[in-house]
């Protein structure tokens, strides 16, 4: 660590997100072992308010020791075999990342793709299922590089249809969205604890259906990934708690107190909160010359996407971001691929989405655009 102490952010990028002094308190406990009966009785309550999160009923809802990729690589090392078909909606980076984790698993990759900005739609998901028949669709639910918040039903009832499992990216749409994975006929869903939960990264909230670990029951080769094999994980995850490594403790201990913040806040409450700190943003820096890449209709409330004033693209978008870091402590995340340079990413997420941090935003652009 270095010897000056490091600075404070407001962090209104794409992720990690702020995180409330109750869970920087809460990671402070005592460490226990990671089978002594009192963290066992944190990780069953861990376990059971992801469950209500969610929106799910399904048993194998855990918390995976990794980040927000680790759900993902999970969910497809355990679902697809070597020669499996696999249909995935691509309408960002995440979409980009999921095909490739699929690749690598030897799985048949159909991709179904769409401009950034823009929902995938029912119709091409669809169709595209019903052509390949496949073992799995996934897509994105709220897609970080663009900030899309994509429909769910159709698409998930489509592949039910056809007989595929379905799996859902839902890293930056937990805790800031209503999730009903049940109701959407959702099979396997992972996230991330530092977008919409505040934590710091290092957890995946995952959840896998009784259709999804039947799959892998009835695998004709092993999980390839001893780490994330779902059948090993049950083992502890499980009413017999059998040892299968050392979960991050004090990691779950602040995930348990950002769970017990946001239902005391209330999930309603809290979906508002985003849509009306979003809606603020995008007025606010109108004025200036910031537009919304995507439609209203399909935008993200906690990740906003905006396209970029001319004069800022052409002086570099990079050098204001940096100022703004500088001079006034905010974070705000650049655009990815094809959109680099030419978006900014804003993360109004969890404790962040609030008036006064929008407010600062736009106080720190205008004194430097002025």
């Amino acid at each position: 660590m270095p010897n000056a102490p490091l600075p404070r952010r407001l962090l209104l990028g794409p992720g990690p997100s702020n995180v409330h002094p109750r869970v920087l308190e809460a990671m402070a406990q005592p460490l226990v072992g990671h089978l002594d009966p009192a963290f066992l009785g944190v990780l069953e309550g861990v376990q059971a308010s992801l469950r209500r999160l969610f929106g799910t009923r399904n048993a194998m809802t855990l918390p995976l020791s990794g980040t927000g990729s680790a759900g993902m690589e999970a969910s497809f090392v355990n679902l697809l075999e070597p020669g499996d078909d696999v249909v995935i909606g691509v309408a960002g980076v995440f979409g980009e990342r999921m095909s490739e984790v699929a690749r690598r698993v030897g799985a048949r990759v159909t991709r179904v793709e769409t401009p950034p900005g823009r929902i995938l739609e029912d119709a091409a998901m669809a169709e595209a299922i019903a052509r390949v028949g496949p073992r799995a669709v996934a897509f994105v639910h709220a897609e970080t590089s663009t900030g899309v918040h994509q429909p769910v039903e159709a698409i998930a009832r489509a592949a039910r249809d056809a007989g595929a499992l379905v799996v859902l990216d839902c890293v930056t749409s937990l805790g800031g969205l209503p999730l009903a994975l049940d109701e959407w006929g959702v099979d396997a869903a992972y996230s991330g604890t530092q977008k919409c939960l505040s934590c710091p990264p290092g957890l995946s909230p995952a959840s896998f259906s009784e259709r999804a670990l039947a799959r892998v029951r009835a695998r004709r080769t092993p999980v390839p990934s001893w780490y994330f094999d779902l059948g090993l994980l049950a083992g502890y995850y499980g009413a017999e708690r059998v040892y299968h490594h050392t979960a991050p403790i004090s990691a779950i201990f602040g995930l348990a107190e950002a769970l017990r913040l946001v239902e005391e806040e209330g999930m309603e409450i809290r979906a508002k909160r985003h849509v009306e700190a979003a809606r603020a943003l995008v007025e606010a820096l109108r004025p200036l010359g910031f537009t919304a890449l995507v439609e209203a209709a399909h935008r993200l409330p906690m990740l906003t996407s905006l396209r970029l004033p001319d004069t800022v693209v052409r002086s570099g978008e990079a050098a204001l971001r940096r100022r703004i870091l500088d001079r006034y402590g905010i974070e705000v995340g650049g655009g990815l691929g094809a959109l680099a340079g030419r978006i900014w990413r804003i993360g109004l997420m969890g404790e962040n989405a609030r008036l006064t941090h929008v407010e600062a935003l736009r106080n720190a652009l205008c004194r430097e655009l002025r």
